[in-house]
């Protein structure tokens, strides 16, 4: 056995030991307290009193399974299987990106604006796992919300979400840089969302090992001599669809900001406006179609 005993106090022990050198201490509980409310279906008030818990051969495989699959750095988020979102619980896996808590703070930009007319339409471009979309469906409860996604792997992905959240989304697959959109969506939209990639090749040296080695590259990457491609495509073709006075939402590279305001600005959209998330980063952008040429003088 590769602990000193089947109690769980031996499984807190060995993680600590094994995984020092990846996390900080309270990254390490808060893994193990994922890990044993996920294995146990326990509260965690369970998980205060578990020390002594006496656990199974098959209890004390899936722990050690997990920490070998955490010693590789793959995300937590992926070894458990669920991550939370906008108060949601939602599966979660190498199929699409982990969401991000800077992404909740574009989905609170759009409730914002929003909230008070529940009869709306909304389109979530480059959809991923569908955290946006179910997002925005779970507090906009009459609206009809689309997840536009390219990739079939996070198609099942958003549909297996969308049956374990319980609510209820239109899934399409398109390419967002190719796809006309008034061809996919018959009916003119209030709302469009993207989470785009949008991360240069060059900035790989930045990022953290378990987001290279595990995350899809295609919902991360683009090409460093056109970064703004899917902000291009999208506002071009999202034209099309978008209400008078209907609203574009982008997350966006900190160091794209005035490059996607520019392009918002060559697209005749107004009301342009940058947001910073929590960390002070340019991270957030929108912009408003209006039809009539006086109003956007």
């Amino acid at each position: 056995m590769f602990v000193t005993s089947n109690e769980f106090k031996a499984i807190r022990n060995y993680f600590s030991e094994e995984l020092s050198e990846l996390y900080a201490p309270n990254e390490l509980k808060i893994i193990l307290k994922f890990l044993f409310l996920k294995r146990f279906d326990a509260t965690s008030a369970d998980y205060i009193l578990a020390d002594d818990k006496r656990l199974s051969e098959s209890d004390l495989l899936f722990f050690h399974d997990a920490l070998k699959r955490l010693r590789k750095n793959e995300p937590f988020q992926y070894v458990i299987g669920e991550a939370e979102f906008y108060g949601l619980l939602l599966k979660c896996d190498e199929r699409a990106l982990i969401p991000r808590p800077e992404t909740e703070e574009l989905v609170d930009w759009i409730l914002e604006d929003n909230l008070i007319n529940q009869d709306l339409a909304l389109l979530d471009i480059c959809s991923g796992s569908g955290c946006i979309a179910l997002a925005l469906k779970s507090k906009l409860t009459e609206a009809k919300v689309t997840a536009l996604e390219l990739s079939t792997e996070a198609i099942d992905l958003i549909e297996g979400n969308i049956e374990f959240t319980g609510l209820n989304l239109e899934v399409i697959k398109a390419d967002a840089l190719t796809t006309n959109y008034e061809d996919l969506i018959l009916d003119k939209v209030d709302v469009i969302v993207s989470n785009p990639p949008y991360i240069p090749h060059d900035d790989r040296s930045l990022m953290e090992a378990n987001v290279l080695g595990f995350e899809p590259e295609m919902a991360l990457f683009v090409e460093d001599d056109d970064p703004l491609i899917f902000y291009r495509e999208i506002m071009e073709r999202s034209q099309a669809i978008l209400k008078d006075r209907g609203w574009l939402y982008f997350e966006i590279h900190e160091d794209l900001s005035e490059g996607v305001r520019s392009l918002f600005e060559e697209s005749n959209f107004v009301n342009i406006e940058l947001r910073k998330d929590l960390q002070g980063k340019d991270r957030m952008m929108r912009g408003q179609v209006v039809t009539s040429m006086h109003e956007r003088q």
